[in-house]
């Protein structure tokens, strides 16, 4: 038989320091890693409704398309994970948590941007379903520019408007706007121009957004704006890592009362475990809101149970006469199913939430489905490791360590 190797028990020691030291310092930290959501930290609320230009009905279609580029326009911004969702047939609410310039993010969400090219008779030439692109630029001169490309359709009928208006003048206009209006000096057939008399480059940046983001396919009209302080927010964040923490401590505590060294080790576990959730949220640059939090909360609830049943697996064994190495491998292998069937169960409800839900709904779906992946791993693994490990240490020196009274090596 296979004699275990004997582990010195100062580096299970110092390998739990630090874990949880390392642990303990990332989730001390987490708010320069991780976004939070409007109700968390403030920002602004926008309600639009839409209403038809031209020809267009205001239908599931154009208010899919509507969102649609919004959130391009959003993103293009910098701005930190929105919240857009469908109210009714024809409204759309927006949360921008964090935002610094609501003026500067509301005049681009709510900008038509129907460009069109119009003849010196008045006639549309083109419009911006003719663009390929359009970026900022600037002149020889430092002067802030847009450049246009037209897809390939587009640069036709450029082209044959510059031959046929040459020498005359060619008016750009934004949603009816006159923003430029040059004279043709040149018959162009590269489908390239520019747009020129923007005042700032600020200016240029914003229209070149606008127009590269596509039109709105039809026009938004605001009906409600609210500012949302961070004050509300913060409190509401306190009272709730507050009724976390409180509620972390006391299962911590029950953990180590009832099942002595084992206990200790799921402690450990369980500090890891909340340190790879929010890593997790970081690398998938999840926003955490306060359903999100729900969604934490209830995960570790889970954790816990993982725990729970793993270690009454391994009394059972232990009472059966088994050594201790031997029932915490049997413990496992037995626990192993039951966890996975509840695991399941709960995912499925997640994944569900997080396909038909939106807004914060899908915030905690998000942090649940985290939860319930890292409770998972920290207890099948880490726990089953610091518990083999502690034993080749002799620091479980009988089944009393693990929570039951008597019990053999």
């Amino acid at each position: 038989m296979k004699r275990r190797t004997r582990t010195s028990p100062v580096f299970f020691i110092v390998l739990s320091l630090v874990l949880v030291a390392a642990s303990a310092l990332f989730l001390a930290n987490w708010e320069r890693y991780i976004k939070k959501g409007l109700d968390l930290e403030g920002g602004v609320y926008i309600l639009y409704e839409a209403k038809s230009i031209g020809d267009t009905e205001v239908d599931y279609d154009a208010i899919q398309r509507a969102m649609t580029i919004i959130r391009n326009r959003i993103d293009e911004l910098g701005l930190k994970e929105p919240v857009l969702q469908p109210e009714g047939e024809r409204r759309i609410r927006i949360e921008l948590p964090g935002v610094e310039d609501q003026a500067q993010a509301r005049e681009i969400i709510g900008k038509t941007a129907q460009l069109t090219f119009i003849s010196p008779e008045g006639d549309v030439l083109l419009t911006g379903g003719d663009l390929k692109t359009a970026y900022f630029t600037r002149s020889q001169r430092n002067e802030p520019l847009v450049a246009l490309e037209f897809s390939d359709e587009g640069k036709e009928k450029f082209a044959e408007a510059t031959e046929k208006y040459l020498g005359k003048q060619i008016a750009i206009a934004l949603d009816n706007e006159l923003i430029s209006a040059p004279t043709v000096q040149a018959v162009i057939k590269d489908g390239n121009a520019v747009i020129t008399n923007i005042p700032t480059a600020e200016e240029a940046s914003a229209l070149a957004l606008l127009l590269r983001s596509g039109a709105l396919p039809v026009e938004l009209v605001e009906l409600e704006t609210r500012s949302v302080g961070p004050v509300l927010g913060e409190n509401a964040l306190k009272l709730s890592l507050s009724a976390g923490l409180i509620g972390l401590g006391v299962v911590m505590l029950f953990m180590l009362f009832y099942y002595k060294f084992a206990g200790l080790i799921a402690d450990i576990s369980l500090v890891v475990y909340m340190a790879i959730v929010f890593l997790a949220l970081m690398l998938f640059n999840a926003t955490l809101t306060l359903p999100g939090i729900a969604g934490l909360i209830l995960s570790i609830g889970m954790a816990v149970d993982a725990n729970i049943l793993i270690f009454e697996r391994i009394k059972e064994e232990l009472q059966s006469g088994k050594t201790t190495f031997t029932a915490i491998n049997a413990g496992f292998s037995r626990a192993l199913s039951a966890i996975i069937d509840s695991n399941i169960t709960t995912i499925i409800a997640a994944v569900v939430l997080l396909i038909i839900a939106s807004g914060t709904i899908r915030g905690f779906a998000m942090t649940l489905l985290i939860g319930i992946s890292a409770s998972f791993l920290s207890a099948i693994y880490l726990t089953r490791f610091l518990l083999r490990l502690a034993v080749r240490s002799r620091l479980i020196k009988s089944a009393a360590y693990l929570g039951v009274r008597g019990g053999v090596q």
